[in-house]
């Protein structure tokens, strides 16, 4: 079955930028969507950006505010999300999903996650 895992968390201090990465393995069939989430202390997972493989378009949650890019290397089946200008909010565990076929919104559209890589931003 499909394997993720995210790598590229750290500790910043606000403005600072990280670059997070997720390798897929054990991928026969190719999924419709992948996305990035983050999980806060305390707090439900939320969608960070998910993206439309059929298409290759990205849709970003309304708290980016422009300031994360997702790209990928389907060679590679690397998915990544480069994060500027972080916040103390955007702390949290961060994870990479993939979707059969429905390219959701929330969590319950994906079948598969990755282990999450720590994000911490402060001062």
């Amino acid at each position: 079955q499909v394997h993720l895992m995210e790598t590229g968390g750290g500790s910043v201090q606000p403005g600072g930028s990280l670059k997070l990465s997720c390798a897929a393995s054990g991928v026969t069939v190719r999924p419709s969507c992948r996305a990035w989430f983050r999980q806060a202390p305390g707090k439900a997972r939320e969608g960070v950006v998910r993206l439309d493989l059929d298409t290759n378009t990205p849709f970003y949650a309304s708290f980016v505010n422009g300031r994360f890019a997702v790209s990928q290397d389907c060679t590679k089946n690397m998915l990544y999300l480069q994060m500027h200008n972080l916040k103390p909010g955007d702390a949290g565990i961060y994870y990479c999903a993939t979707a059969a076929t429905v390219c959701g919104r929330t969590d319950r559209f994906y079948s598969y996650w990755g282990q999450g890589t720590q994000v911490t931003v402060s001062s």
